[in-house]
């Protein structure tokens, strides 16, 4: 289940559009329920705000993870991401993470300096700080769900080809490979939906079956928003589907 939530908050910077007009706007909010086979796991919501920094007035996103039922009995999950980036460049100045996973917490913030490419990370549970040498054009792991939807890319590739991109997360730079598989017609609660479909490679071991053992579904109209995830575990395997939003830019395309 934590292997879930904290993949949908990975997976959805596969997000990203053509436009030349940002895909997204404040107010924009997704809730994605979690389900193993028939079994409700939990909730993810994604949603984002205004705020200021350094008097300079930026986007506030918020991720949220959390348990619910039975499966919060058995592995209480309640995970709060939250980033703050540039509205015109998607450059990120800062972002918070509070995790609980079945015991095991985390209660970091870090700050972003790109003109020195440097990030400030503060452990608030063991009281230390360090600064982590960062890439250029790095992203934290909420702001790049925004930051990619703007993305001139995507609708180039061809069946078979990869993105990768720069993420930091967990005190390190993570290269996140994703492969498009191509274009496919899905049954949502929405209707039927055209979704680009993505294979986000990942290690194999204890969790996942093989490299490819994670997929995600796109919209394929101007929000490119998430809206199906299925990961494949080494026993069974965990969905998570878009279950509500509100404040899309754009219209939503499906047919009933």
């Amino acid at each position: 289940m934590k292997k879930l939530v904290l993949l949908i908050l990975v997976l959805t910077t596969l997000a990203f559009d053509t436009q030349k007009e940002d895909a997204f706007g404040t107010g924009e909010y997704f809730k994605f329920r979690i389900h193993y086979g028939i079994i409700n796991a939990g909730y993810a919501t994604l949603e984002i705000k205004d705020a200021t920094i350094n008097n300079k007035k930026v986007h506030h996103a918020i991720g949220k993870g959390y348990t619910t039922g039975m499966s919060k009995f058995f592995f209480k999950v309640e995970d709060l991401y939250e980033s703050y980036f540039d509205k015109e460049t998607g450059t990120p100045y800062r972002y918070i993470r509070k995790i609980d996973e079945g015991g095991y917490t985390k209660n970091q913030e870090g700050i972003f300096d790109p003109s020195e490419n440097r990030v400030l990370v503060k452990d608030y549970k063991r009281k230390t700080e360090k600064t982590i040498i960062t890439t250029n054009n790095v992203q934290d792991i909420v702001s790049s769900f925004y930051f990619l939807r703007n993305h001139p890319s995507i609708d180039k590739l061809k069946p078979g080809e990869a993105i990768t991109i720069d993420m930091f997360f967990d005190d390190e730079i993570t290269k996140f490979k994703l492969k498009y598989v191509g274009r496919q017609d899905i049954t949502t609660k929405f209707g039927t939906v055209s979704t680009m479909v993505f294979k986000p490679l990942v290690q194999t071991g204890r969790v996942f079956k093989e490299k490819e053992s994670l997929t995600l579904w796109i919209t394929d109209d101007d929000n490119k928003v998430p809206i199906r995830i299925k990961a494949d575990l080494a026993v069974g395997s965990l969905k998570a589907d878009l279950d509500e939003y509100k404040g899309l830019k754009n219209p939503f395309k499906a047919k009933k």
